[in-house]
């Protein structure tokens, strides 16, 4: 009798002491203002219909999830390096797919492995590229498919991004201008489960093909590439440069309506205030909704949300998502 009793003692005392927890811990919902969001990326999880917001941590990639898109929760690691990990400490853009069942973060990791010839006024250039690492669920836990990135490895390479079409799986990456002074975006397919690429990547365009870039720069960024296709077929990128204005987003747009271009510029930039590395998604009401990060100075970037009209040739802000 003692040993039961104090069996239903220890269960009511577990009971009354998480229930408030829980309580609290919803209570206590972040909102977007409140925390660094660098490269943002949001994932609607329809089966959960749970929103997840992927940023890098210190061990590495982690998630915040929202039900509302206004209050998110505190951040959980999902993928924690492993000690012989070919990329180092530093994180850049991780985002979230779902494909064929599978999560899949795409990633860039870099180490300090100098690579490719030295430019006289510019520091060594070290390893950097694209991770893909896989998952059953959202929350993880992601693992690598191999040690090494997707990106091939003479490239400085960044802002890996998945785009399928016909049923082929590729990745849409980033050449650093690091490397190349005028940054370009390439493609490269992937395997069917996402686990290598497949031949050699293709150029699509550089930076300094853009109308809205300067004409005076020595050197032209290319960052976070997202493909968008309209409600009446166009195929669009939007990616970001730097503008007098600060980070800026622009759109191009492909020719043909498929992945592979040729690849012209819009005229006019979609985001002109000091903000990019944008990503385009639909809500569980049917909105859509870019993300992006603004301003782009440390430690200050925000994810900032805003509605956006789908005109058939073109996207346009209407105006910040409402709280």
């Amino acid at each position: 009798m003692k040993s039961t009793s104090l069996l239903y003692g220890l269960l009511t005392l577990v009971v009354c002491l998480t229930a408030p927890v829980a309580a609290r811990a919803e209570d206590k919902g972040v909102r977007l203002d409140a925390f660094r969001a660098r490269d943002p990326f949001i994932l609607p999880d329809a089966p959960s219909r749970t929103y997840y917001l992927v940023t890098r941590s210190r061990a590495g990639v982690c998630v915040r999830t929202s039900g509302d898109l206004a209050q998110w929760s505190e951040p959980v690691d999902v993928f924690t390096r492993p000690p012989d990990f070919w990329g180092g400490p530093s994180v850049w853009a991780p985002e979230m797919h779902l494909h064929k069942g599978k999560y899949y973060i795409f990633a860039t990791f870099m180490n300090d492995k100098p690579i490719g010839e030295q430019w006289p006024d510019w520091p060594a250039r070290i390893h950097r590229g694209t991770q893909i690492l896989v998952a059953d669920a959202p929350t993880g836990p992601f693992r690598s498919f191999a040690n090494r990135p997707h990106t091939p490895e003479e490239e400085m390479a960044l802002d890996g991004t998945l785009w399928v079409e016909d049923g082929v799986p590729y990745m849409v990456y980033c050449h650093e201008w690091v490397q190349i002074r005028n940054g370009s975006i390439k493609v490269i397919r992937l395997q069917d489960d996402l686990s290598g690429a497949i031949g050699e990547p293709k150029l699509l365009f550089r930076a300094g093909e853009a109308h809205w870039t300067p004409r005076d720069r020595k050197s032209y960024v290319t960052d976070g590439p997202a493909l968008y296709r309209t409600k009446t077929g166009r195929l669009l990128m939007l990616w970001s440069s730097f503008t007098d204005s600060g980070y800026t987003t622009g759109i191009a747009e492909s020719e043909s309506s498929g992945i592979h271009g040729p690849w012209t510029h819009q005229m006019e930039p979609l985001f002109r205030k000091d903000g990019g590395h944008a990503m385009v998604f639909r809500d569980f009401e049917g909105r859509l909704i870019l993300a992006l990060h603004s301003p782009n100075r440390e430690p200050d970037e925000r994810c900032r949300l805003f509605l956006l009209e789908d005109t058939g040739k073109t996207l346009r802000i209407t105006g910040p998502l409402a709280d």
